[in-house]
């Protein structure tokens, strides 16, 4: 939503007292000039069989674990559950097969919700411990499976924008533009693409090995990957228990992202319709008032550029004041610039 307060001076001082005191930094007109510590196009490149290539990872500044930290949490956490459950296999009562599975499996039904009701805690030890497995296990090592899907969503994404531009034979640096301006787009590709393939497998999985029909065997699927886990239809065999522990962590992972990127596409495309709408709209002179920060009656591009962000609703009042107090915090001698000399100054302080 495009905010109320642009017709306000981008640094108000209403609320503060001792604003007027404060020396307003000279803005520097000069051009814009790619900062020498920003990553260049280069940064994405890295070598590969045909020459130069693109890195997937460079450039998007979030740690992911690898795909090796987390098989080694995801076993660990699992190799914990495992124990705990096998040493009161007595107390948990309904189908089994082999304790060391059922323990298994009981984990990750537990862990992601899905809870058939095939496996249930029978006695209060069980329940107190189950109770406890699915909150760690929904905290911890969910939010570890989805930074490693995001990680692979992105790699995935990275070679399906490379393919296309390869095709259509479109530089790099338009390639970079392209995969920016639809990254969501190409997530959500990915993600619809991998989940389509794992409802299929799961439900020929399940007619071919637990000898379900067609229909319950996709009624199984849903009810599994949306974690509604009725329990009417499960896994029972022992083989069926081996798949569903790898299955369902890596459908019901893929739900949620496929959801969740469906939200974010949304969200974006809302924003580019406010940027369009601001762009779009003439500038008067009460906006030129208000997006004038040295008050010389024009405008640079540095105060164009934050007039326009805080009417798209990118930042707002509050986060102007906090940097631009930042600014005359690390500006010691007042001179409306930050040097070298300036940031001595102030670690000397």
């Amino acid at each position: 939503m495009i905010q109320d307060s642009t017709a306000e001076p981008l640094l108000s001082d209403v609320n503060d007292p001792n604003a007027s005191n404060i020396k307003k930094p000279r803005i520097n007109r000069g051009k814009y000039r790619r900062c020498k510590s920003a990553p260049s196009v280069d940064a994405f490149l890295v070598p590969g069989k045909n020459g130069m290539g693109l890195n997937p990872l460079k450039g998007f500044g979030k740690y992911r674990p690898t795909f090796c930290h987390v098989f080694i949490f995801l076993a660990f956490y699992l190799g914990i559950g495992t124990l705990c459950f096998c040493s009161i296999k007595h107390e948990i009562g309904g189908k089994k097969t082999n304790a060391i599975l059922d323990a298994i499996y009981f984990c990750v039904v537990t862990m992601t919700t899905v809870g058939y009701g095939d496996l249930v805690p029978e006695t209060i030890t069980a329940k107190l411990l189950a109770c406890a497995f699915v909150f760690t296990g929904m905290a911890m090592v969910g939010l570890i499976l989805s930074s490693a899907a995001d990680y692979l969503v992105e790699k995935q994404e990275t070679l399906v924008v490379e393919a296309i531009c390869n095709h259509q034979k479109v530089g790099f640096n338009e390639m970079i533009k392209e995969m920016e301006i639809n990254r969501v787009k190409y997530k959500l590709l990915t993600v619809g693409t991998i989940l389509t393939l794992l409802i299929i497998v799961g439900t020929v999985f399940l007619v071919k090995v637990e000898g379900l029909s067609f229909v319950d065997s996709f009624y199984c699927v849903c009810s599994t990957i949306t974690t509604l886990g009725y329990g009417d239809k499960s896994f029972s065999s022992q083989g069926g228990r081996i798949f569903a522990v790898f299955w369902i962590l890596t459908s019901t992972l893929c739900v949620a992202q496929f959801f969740l990127y469906i939200t974010e596409m949304y969200t974006e495309k809302k924003q580019r319709h406010i940027a369009h709408k601001v762009l779009k709209t003439t500038m008067a002179s009460s906006d030129l008032e208000a997006a004038d920060l040295d008050a010389d009656g024009v405008l640079g591009p540095e105060e164009f550029a934050l007039y326009m962000l805080k009417k798209m609703g990118k930042i707002s009042q509050e986060d102007l004041v906090l940097v631009m107090a930042e600014f005359e915090k690390l500006d010691v001698d007042r001179s409306g610039t930050i040097s070298i000399s300036d940031l001595e100054d102030f670690r000397n302080l």
